[in-house]
Protein backbone atom coordinates (compact mmCIF):
# COMPACT_ATOMS: atom_id res chain seq x y z
CA UNK A 1 0.00 0.00 0.00
CA UNK A 2 2.75 2.36 0.67
CA UNK A 3 4.23 2.02 -2.73
CA UNK A 4 1.16 2.98 -4.24
CA UNK A 5 0.85 5.92 -1.94
CA UNK A 6 4.11 6.68 -3.20
CA UNK A 7 3.67 6.26 -6.88
CA UNK A 8 0.38 8.80 -6.51
CA UNK A 9 2.52 11.42 -4.45
CA UNK A 10 5.57 11.24 -7.73
CA UNK A 11 2.14 11.82 -10.29
CA UNK A 12 0.80 14.86 -7.90
CA UNK A 13 4.37 16.54 -8.09
CA UNK A 14 5.17 15.26 -11.93
CA UNK A 15 1.76 17.24 -12.51
CA UNK A 16 2.52 20.06 -10.53
CA UNK A 17 6.11 20.51 -12.27
CA UNK A 18 4.78 19.85 -16.06
CA UNK A 19 2.17 22.46 -15.36
CA UNK A 20 4.37 24.83 -14.09
CA UNK A 21 6.63 24.62 -17.24
CA UNK A 22 4.43 25.34 -19.77
CA UNK A 23 2.17 28.08 -17.64
CA UNK A 24 5.27 29.91 -17.24
CA UNK A 25 6.54 29.39 -20.66
CA UNK A 26 3.14 30.37 -22.01
CA UNK A 27 2.22 33.49 -20.05
CA UNK A 28 1.44 36.78 -22.23
CA UNK A 29 4.01 39.64 -20.82
CA UNK A 30 1.29 42.07 -21.62
CA UNK A 31 -1.24 40.18 -19.44
CA UNK A 32 1.61 39.92 -16.54
CA UNK A 33 2.60 43.73 -16.46
CA UNK A 34 -1.38 44.24 -16.35
CA UNK A 35 -1.32 42.21 -13.34
CA UNK A 36 1.63 43.74 -11.92
CA UNK A 37 0.77 47.31 -12.48
CA UNK A 38 -2.23 46.42 -10.56
CA UNK A 39 0.14 45.23 -7.29
CA UNK A 40 0.03 42.00 -8.03
CA UNK A 41 3.41 40.59 -6.69
CA UNK A 42 3.26 36.84 -8.31
CA UNK A 43 2.82 38.60 -11.69
CA UNK A 44 5.87 40.81 -11.11
CA UNK A 45 7.68 37.26 -9.75
CA UNK A 46 6.33 35.63 -13.38
CA UNK A 47 7.66 37.88 -15.35
CA UNK A 48 10.76 38.03 -13.42
CA UNK A 49 11.44 34.21 -13.95
CA UNK A 50 10.38 34.63 -17.41
CA UNK A 51 13.65 37.21 -17.75
CA UNK A 52 16.16 35.01 -16.99
CA UNK A 53 14.38 31.55 -17.56
CA UNK A 54 17.50 29.22 -17.85
CA UNK A 55 17.58 28.45 -13.84
CA UNK A 56 13.48 27.24 -13.82
CA UNK A 57 14.16 25.07 -16.99
CA UNK A 58 17.36 23.57 -15.76
CA UNK A 59 15.25 23.54 -12.15
CA UNK A 60 12.08 21.43 -13.89
CA UNK A 61 13.99 18.91 -16.43
CA UNK A 62 16.11 18.18 -13.18
CA UNK A 63 13.35 17.06 -10.73
CA UNK A 64 10.81 15.71 -14.34
CA UNK A 65 13.98 13.19 -14.97
CA UNK A 66 13.99 12.20 -11.20
CA UNK A 67 10.47 11.55 -11.06
CA UNK A 68 10.56 9.55 -13.98
CA UNK A 69 13.61 7.43 -12.85
CA UNK A 70 11.85 7.48 -9.19
CA UNK A 71 8.32 6.34 -10.73
CA UNK A 72 9.58 3.57 -12.90
CA UNK A 73 11.77 1.90 -10.04
CA UNK A 74 8.72 2.60 -7.17
CA UNK A 75 5.99 1.47 -10.01
CA UNK A 76 6.86 -1.65 -11.10
CA UNK A 77 7.58 -3.11 -7.41
CA UNK A 78 3.98 -1.47 -6.77
CA UNK A 79 1.97 -2.72 -8.88
CA UNK A 80 3.17 -6.51 -9.90
CA UNK A 81 2.26 -7.98 -6.92
CA UNK A 82 -1.51 -7.02 -7.20
CA UNK A 83 -1.43 -7.76 -10.68
CA UNK A 84 0.21 -11.37 -10.47
CA UNK A 85 -2.29 -12.11 -7.74
CA UNK A 86 -4.93 -11.25 -10.35
CA UNK A 87 -3.44 -12.92 -13.29
CA UNK A 88 -2.50 -16.36 -11.74
CA UNK A 89 -5.99 -16.83 -10.75
CA UNK A 90 -6.48 -17.37 -14.97
CA UNK A 91 -3.02 -18.05 -15.40
CA UNK A 92 -0.32 -20.25 -14.29
CA UNK A 93 2.34 -20.24 -16.63
CA UNK A 94 6.20 -19.45 -16.92
CA UNK A 95 5.33 -16.46 -18.52
CA UNK A 96 3.33 -14.96 -15.61
CA UNK A 97 6.16 -13.13 -13.91
CA UNK A 98 6.76 -11.02 -17.36
CA UNK A 99 2.88 -10.85 -17.80
CA UNK A 100 2.86 -8.99 -14.89
CA UNK A 101 5.77 -6.69 -15.03
CA UNK A 102 4.46 -5.83 -18.82
CA UNK A 103 1.17 -4.87 -17.78
CA UNK A 104 2.65 -2.90 -14.44
CA UNK A 105 4.60 -1.02 -16.83
CA UNK A 106 1.98 0.04 -19.24
CA UNK A 107 0.14 0.92 -16.24
CA UNK A 108 2.05 3.21 -14.84
CA UNK A 109 3.11 4.69 -18.00
CA UNK A 110 -0.35 5.61 -19.24
CA UNK A 111 -1.04 7.21 -15.48
CA UNK A 112 1.87 9.49 -15.65
CA UNK A 113 0.90 10.37 -19.26
CA UNK A 114 -2.34 11.55 -18.50
CA UNK A 115 -2.33 12.44 -15.18
CA UNK A 116 1.25 13.66 -14.73
CA UNK A 117 1.84 15.05 -18.59
CA UNK A 118 -1.20 15.51 -20.98
CA UNK A 119 -4.09 16.77 -18.36
CA UNK A 120 -1.79 19.21 -16.26
CA UNK A 121 -0.55 20.83 -19.46
CA UNK A 122 -3.69 21.19 -20.86
CA UNK A 123 -4.57 22.89 -17.97
CA UNK A 124 -1.97 25.16 -18.72
CA UNK A 125 -2.37 25.98 -21.99
CA UNK A 126 -6.17 27.35 -21.24
CA UNK A 127 -5.31 29.60 -18.25
CA UNK A 128 -1.32 29.88 -18.32
CA UNK A 129 -1.55 33.48 -16.50
CA UNK A 130 -3.70 31.96 -13.59
CA UNK A 131 -1.55 28.79 -13.00
CA UNK A 132 1.97 30.62 -13.30
CA UNK A 133 0.80 33.09 -10.42
CA UNK A 134 0.36 29.93 -8.19
CA UNK A 135 3.03 28.03 -8.99
CA UNK A 136 6.00 30.46 -9.06
CA UNK A 137 6.68 30.93 -5.26
CA UNK A 138 6.88 27.53 -5.04
CA UNK A 139 9.20 26.92 -8.46
CA UNK A 140 11.38 29.53 -7.16
CA UNK A 141 12.12 27.54 -3.76
CA UNK A 142 12.60 24.69 -5.77
CA UNK A 143 14.88 26.31 -7.42
CA UNK A 144 16.35 27.14 -4.82
CA UNK A 145 16.93 23.89 -2.92
CA UNK A 146 18.62 22.85 -6.26
CA UNK A 147 21.07 25.36 -6.88
CA UNK A 148 24.41 23.00 -6.88
CA UNK A 149 22.99 21.14 -9.56
CA UNK A 150 20.77 24.02 -11.44
CA UNK A 151 23.90 25.91 -11.60
CA UNK A 152 25.81 22.86 -13.36
CA UNK A 153 23.63 21.70 -15.54
CA UNK A 154 22.09 25.66 -16.50
CA UNK A 155 25.95 26.42 -17.08
CA UNK A 156 26.84 23.71 -19.42
CA UNK A 157 23.62 24.90 -21.64
CA UNK A 158 24.83 27.77 -22.21
CA UNK A 159 28.29 27.18 -23.01
CA UNK A 160 27.01 24.52 -25.63
CA UNK A 161 24.92 27.28 -26.86
CA UNK A 162 27.72 30.00 -27.28
CA UNK A 163 29.72 26.93 -28.43
CA UNK A 164 26.98 27.34 -31.84
CA UNK A 165 27.22 30.78 -31.07
CA UNK A 166 22.79 30.23 -30.65
CA UNK A 167 21.55 33.10 -28.32
CA UNK A 168 21.35 32.37 -24.62
CA UNK A 169 18.26 33.91 -23.81
CA UNK A 170 15.10 34.78 -25.77
CA UNK A 171 14.50 38.75 -26.81
CA UNK A 172 11.03 39.80 -26.73
CA UNK A 173 10.12 43.03 -28.85
CA UNK A 174 6.36 43.57 -29.58
CA UNK A 175 5.92 44.54 -32.67
CA UNK A 176 3.17 45.93 -34.98
CA UNK A 177 2.80 42.68 -36.27
CA UNK A 178 2.10 41.37 -33.27
CA UNK A 179 -0.32 44.32 -31.39
CA UNK A 180 -2.63 43.68 -34.99
CA UNK A 181 -2.84 40.18 -34.63
CA UNK A 182 -4.02 40.42 -30.87
CA UNK A 183 -6.66 43.16 -32.11
CA UNK A 184 -7.54 40.47 -34.99
CA UNK A 185 -7.97 37.50 -32.36
CA UNK A 186 -9.84 40.38 -30.25
CA UNK A 187 -12.42 41.23 -32.69
CA UNK A 188 -13.26 37.90 -33.80
CA UNK A 189 -13.98 36.62 -30.53
CA UNK A 190 -16.12 39.65 -29.68
CA UNK A 191 -13.63 41.12 -26.83
CA UNK A 192 -12.70 43.80 -29.16
CA UNK A 193 -15.80 46.47 -30.37
CA UNK A 194 -15.92 47.09 -34.40
CA UNK A 195 -15.19 51.16 -33.53
CA UNK A 196 -12.20 50.11 -31.24
CA UNK A 197 -11.03 47.85 -33.57
CA UNK A 198 -11.05 50.36 -36.52
CA UNK A 199 -10.02 53.18 -34.14
CA UNK A 200 -6.61 50.78 -33.11
CA UNK A 201 -6.39 50.32 -36.28
CA UNK A 202 -6.37 53.71 -37.39
CA UNK A 203 -3.44 55.06 -35.02
CA UNK A 204 -0.95 52.87 -36.83
CA UNK A 205 -1.64 54.65 -40.27
CA UNK A 206 -0.63 57.88 -38.43
CA UNK A 207 2.35 57.30 -39.63
CA UNK A 208 2.23 56.46 -42.90
CA UNK A 209 -0.15 59.13 -43.80
CA UNK A 210 0.94 62.77 -43.89
CA UNK A 211 -0.76 66.65 -43.39
CA UNK A 212 -1.97 66.89 -47.23
CA UNK A 213 -4.28 63.74 -46.79
CA UNK A 214 -6.25 65.88 -44.13
CA UNK A 215 -5.62 69.41 -44.24
CA UNK A 216 -7.91 71.79 -46.12
CA UNK A 217 -6.31 72.80 -49.38
CA UNK A 218 -5.54 76.15 -50.62
CA UNK A 219 -8.25 76.69 -53.02
CA UNK A 220 -10.91 76.14 -50.42
CA UNK A 221 -9.28 78.33 -47.68
CA UNK A 222 -11.61 81.53 -46.76
CA UNK A 223 -9.81 84.58 -46.00
CA UNK A 224 -10.06 88.00 -45.27
CA UNK A 225 -7.85 90.21 -47.43
CA UNK A 226 -7.19 93.42 -45.71
CA UNK A 227 -8.71 95.77 -47.85
CA UNK A 228 -11.67 93.79 -47.94
CA UNK A 229 -15.15 95.43 -47.36
CA UNK A 230 -17.31 95.29 -44.41
CA UNK A 231 -20.15 93.78 -46.62
CA UNK A 232 -17.58 90.83 -48.03
CA UNK A 233 -16.23 90.48 -44.63
CA UNK A 234 -19.95 89.61 -43.10
CA UNK A 235 -21.37 87.54 -45.59
CA UNK A 236 -18.01 85.30 -45.46
CA UNK A 237 -18.65 85.39 -42.03
CA UNK A 238 -22.24 84.13 -42.49
CA UNK A 239 -21.30 81.31 -45.25
CA UNK A 240 -18.49 80.18 -43.16
CA UNK A 241 -19.11 80.23 -39.59
CA UNK A 242 -15.24 79.31 -38.25
CA UNK A 243 -13.25 80.76 -35.55
CA UNK A 244 -10.64 81.68 -37.16
CA UNK A 245 -9.68 83.44 -40.41
CA UNK A 246 -6.59 84.10 -42.09
CA UNK A 247 -5.85 87.67 -42.94
CA UNK A 248 -3.69 88.34 -46.19
CA UNK A 249 -2.66 91.44 -48.59
CA UNK A 250 -3.35 90.47 -51.72
CA UNK A 251 -3.39 86.75 -52.08
CA UNK A 252 -2.18 83.53 -49.69
CA UNK A 253 1.59 84.14 -50.60
CA UNK A 254 1.31 87.51 -48.57
CA UNK A 255 -0.29 86.12 -45.38
CA UNK A 256 -0.30 89.15 -42.62
CA UNK A 257 -1.68 86.93 -39.62
CA UNK A 258 -4.88 85.40 -38.38
CA UNK A 259 -7.98 86.86 -37.03
CA UNK A 260 -10.88 85.26 -34.18
CA UNK A 261 -14.26 85.80 -36.33
CA UNK A 262 -15.81 86.57 -32.48
CA UNK A 263 -13.68 90.21 -32.56
CA UNK A 264 -15.64 90.94 -36.06
CA UNK A 265 -19.01 89.62 -34.34
CA UNK A 266 -18.42 92.03 -31.29
CA UNK A 267 -17.86 95.12 -33.49
CA UNK A 268 -21.21 94.56 -35.58
CA UNK A 269 -23.07 94.18 -32.07
CA UNK A 270 -21.86 97.15 -31.06
CA UNK A 271 -22.99 98.84 -34.71
CA UNK A 272 -19.85 99.22 -36.18
CA UNK A 273 -18.83 97.96 -39.78
CA UNK A 274 -17.19 94.98 -40.16
CA UNK A 275 -13.71 95.87 -40.27
CA UNK A 276 -10.07 93.84 -39.97
CA UNK A 277 -8.26 96.72 -37.49
CA UNK A 278 -4.65 95.94 -37.12
CA UNK A 279 -4.88 95.32 -33.31
CA UNK A 280 -7.31 92.62 -33.79
CA UNK A 281 -4.65 90.76 -36.03
CA UNK A 282 -2.55 87.87 -34.41
CA UNK A 283 0.66 87.94 -36.41
CA UNK A 284 1.72 84.94 -34.51
CA UNK A 285 1.21 82.20 -37.45
CA UNK A 286 1.92 78.65 -36.55
CA UNK A 287 3.54 76.95 -39.78
CA UNK A 288 3.99 73.77 -40.54
CA UNK A 289 5.60 71.46 -43.37
CA UNK A 290 3.56 69.80 -45.44
CA UNK A 291 6.10 66.54 -45.27
CA UNK A 292 4.80 65.83 -41.96
CA UNK A 293 3.26 62.76 -41.05
CA UNK A 294 -0.36 62.90 -38.71
CA UNK A 295 1.91 61.37 -35.66
CA UNK A 296 4.16 64.65 -36.04
CA UNK A 297 1.62 67.01 -36.68
CA UNK A 298 -0.08 65.87 -33.15
CA UNK A 299 3.07 66.22 -31.65
CA UNK A 300 3.73 69.69 -32.97
CA UNK A 301 0.27 70.95 -31.90
CA UNK A 302 0.37 69.56 -28.30
CA UNK A 303 3.86 71.67 -27.74
CA UNK A 304 2.64 74.86 -29.62
CA UNK A 305 -1.19 75.18 -28.54
CA UNK A 306 -2.63 76.46 -31.10
CA UNK A 307 -6.04 76.29 -33.08
CA UNK A 308 -4.96 75.93 -36.36
CA UNK A 309 -1.57 75.77 -38.67
CA UNK A 310 -1.04 76.78 -42.04
CA UNK A 311 0.81 73.98 -44.50
CA UNK A 312 3.12 74.90 -46.25
CA UNK A 313 5.58 73.47 -48.25
CA UNK A 314 9.56 73.09 -49.58
CA UNK A 315 8.99 76.61 -51.59
CA UNK A 316 7.52 78.52 -48.11
CA UNK A 317 3.93 78.97 -50.40
CA UNK A 318 0.99 78.21 -48.61
CA UNK A 319 -0.73 74.78 -49.56
CA UNK A 320 -3.52 74.52 -46.99
CA UNK A 321 -4.62 74.64 -43.72
CA UNK A 322 -5.06 71.87 -41.19
CA UNK A 323 -6.77 71.55 -37.36
CA UNK A 324 -6.46 69.48 -34.25
CA UNK A 325 -9.98 68.12 -35.79
CA UNK A 326 -8.68 67.51 -39.04
CA UNK A 327 -5.74 65.33 -37.21
CA UNK A 328 -8.50 63.63 -34.92
CA UNK A 329 -10.54 62.68 -38.41
CA UNK A 330 -7.89 61.38 -39.56
CA UNK A 331 -7.78 58.52 -37.27
CA UNK A 332 -10.99 58.70 -35.56
CA UNK A 333 -13.07 59.02 -38.94
CA UNK A 334 -17.25 57.84 -38.37
CA UNK A 335 -16.75 58.37 -35.21
CA UNK A 336 -16.36 62.13 -35.44
CA UNK A 337 -17.44 62.67 -38.65
CA UNK A 338 -21.18 64.70 -38.81
CA UNK A 339 -23.73 63.48 -41.52
CA UNK A 340 -23.10 65.34 -44.30
CA UNK A 341 -19.13 65.35 -44.14
CA UNK A 342 -18.50 61.73 -45.07
CA UNK A 343 -15.79 61.59 -48.13
CA UNK A 344 -16.94 58.16 -49.34
CA UNK A 345 -21.04 57.26 -49.55
CA UNK A 346 -21.98 53.85 -50.18
CA UNK A 347 -24.84 53.82 -52.90
CA UNK A 348 -25.59 50.30 -53.14
CA UNK A 349 -24.06 47.09 -52.85
CA UNK A 350 -21.27 47.94 -55.34
CA UNK A 351 -21.12 51.07 -56.07
CA UNK A 352 -19.42 54.59 -54.05
CA UNK A 353 -19.58 58.10 -54.40
CA UNK A 354 -16.40 59.55 -53.49
CA UNK A 355 -14.82 62.57 -52.84
CA UNK A 356 -11.88 63.76 -54.95
CA UNK A 357 -9.85 64.98 -51.79
CA UNK A 358 -10.59 61.31 -49.98
CA UNK A 359 -6.99 59.83 -48.16
CA UNK A 360 -6.48 56.53 -50.52
CA UNK A 361 -5.96 54.57 -47.35
CA UNK A 362 -9.51 54.83 -46.46
CA UNK A 363 -11.32 54.49 -49.42
CA UNK A 364 -8.64 51.20 -49.69
CA UNK A 365 -9.82 50.12 -46.32
CA UNK A 366 -13.70 50.38 -47.49
CA UNK A 367 -12.81 48.83 -50.55
CA UNK A 368 -11.06 45.73 -48.78
CA UNK A 369 -8.03 46.58 -51.35
CA UNK A 370 -4.87 45.53 -49.61
CA UNK A 371 -2.23 48.59 -51.27
CA UNK A 372 -2.64 50.73 -54.51
CA UNK A 373 -0.18 50.86 -56.77
CA UNK A 374 2.77 52.94 -55.90
CA UNK A 375 0.91 54.55 -52.95
CA UNK A 376 4.19 56.42 -51.89
CA UNK A 377 3.21 58.49 -54.50
CA UNK A 378 -0.10 60.31 -53.84
CA UNK A 379 -2.41 60.67 -50.31
CA UNK A 380 -5.86 60.97 -52.29
CA UNK A 381 -8.35 59.37 -54.54
CA UNK A 382 -7.66 62.08 -57.16
CA UNK A 383 -4.16 61.68 -56.77
CA UNK A 384 -4.24 57.91 -57.45
CA UNK A 385 -6.12 59.40 -61.01
CA UNK A 386 -3.56 61.79 -61.96
CA UNK A 387 -0.72 59.28 -61.07
CA UNK A 388 -2.03 56.56 -62.99
CA UNK A 389 -3.24 58.82 -66.01
CA UNK A 390 -0.01 61.46 -66.24
CA UNK A 391 -2.48 63.96 -66.41
CA UNK A 392 -5.54 65.62 -64.87
CA UNK A 393 -8.28 63.61 -65.69
CA UNK A 394 -12.17 64.73 -67.25
CA UNK A 395 -15.51 63.85 -66.75
CA UNK A 396 -16.46 60.11 -67.83
CA UNK A 397 -13.00 59.38 -68.10
CA UNK A 398 -12.31 55.84 -65.65
CA UNK A 399 -10.04 53.43 -64.35
CA UNK A 400 -9.60 49.85 -63.72
CA UNK A 401 -7.97 48.44 -60.62
CA UNK A 402 -8.56 45.32 -58.89
CA UNK A 403 -11.99 44.14 -59.94
CA UNK A 404 -13.00 48.27 -59.41
CA UNK A 405 -13.80 50.79 -61.67
CA UNK A 406 -12.87 54.42 -60.51
CA UNK A 407 -15.13 57.11 -62.66
CA UNK A 408 -14.89 60.83 -62.73
CA UNK A 409 -18.27 62.37 -62.32
CA UNK A 410 -17.42 66.14 -61.28
CA UNK A 411 -14.43 68.02 -62.60
CA UNK A 412 -14.12 71.52 -60.66
CA UNK A 413 -11.30 73.25 -63.14
CA UNK A 414 -8.23 71.06 -62.75
CA UNK A 415 -9.71 69.58 -59.41
CA UNK A 416 -11.14 66.29 -59.53
CA UNK A 417 -14.46 67.37 -57.55
CA UNK A 418 -16.20 63.46 -56.98
CA UNK A 419 -15.88 59.72 -58.32
CA UNK A 420 -18.41 57.24 -59.05
CA UNK A 421 -16.56 53.58 -57.89
CA UNK A 422 -18.24 50.52 -59.10
CA UNK A 423 -16.96 47.05 -58.38
CA UNK A 424 -16.83 45.14 -61.81
CA UNK A 425 -16.14 41.29 -62.52
CA UNK A 426 -12.38 40.96 -61.69
CA UNK A 427 -10.00 40.60 -64.48
CA UNK A 428 -7.29 38.30 -65.01
CA UNK A 429 -5.25 40.69 -63.94
CA UNK A 430 -5.03 43.54 -61.56
CA UNK A 431 -2.92 45.74 -63.19
CA UNK A 432 -4.37 49.50 -63.86
CA UNK A 433 -6.00 49.87 -67.54
CA UNK A 434 -7.34 53.63 -68.60
CA UNK A 435 -9.70 54.16 -70.92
Amino acid sequence: MGDLIGISLLILISALFAMSEIAIAASRKIKLRVMADEGNVKAAAVLKLQENPGAFFAMIQIALNAIAILGGIVGEQALSPYVKSVLVIFYQGAHVEKISFLFSFFTITSLFILFADLMPKRLAMIMPEAVAVRVVTIMRWVTFALTPLVMFFNGVTNFVLRLFKVPAEREDIVTTEDIVAMMDAGAEYGSLQQQEYELIGNVFDLEARFLSSVMTPRDQIVYFDLNESSHDIATKIIDHPHNHFLVVSGNLDKLRGSVESKDILRQVLKGEPANIKQELIETDVFYLPETLSLSEALNAFKSAAKPFAVVVNEYALSVGIVTVKDLMKGFMGDLITHQGDELIIQRDKNSWLVDGLTPITDLAKVLDIEEFPEQMHYETVAGFLIYNMKRIPKRAEHLTFSGFKFEVVDVEGIRVEQLLVSRVIPEPSTHTSLS
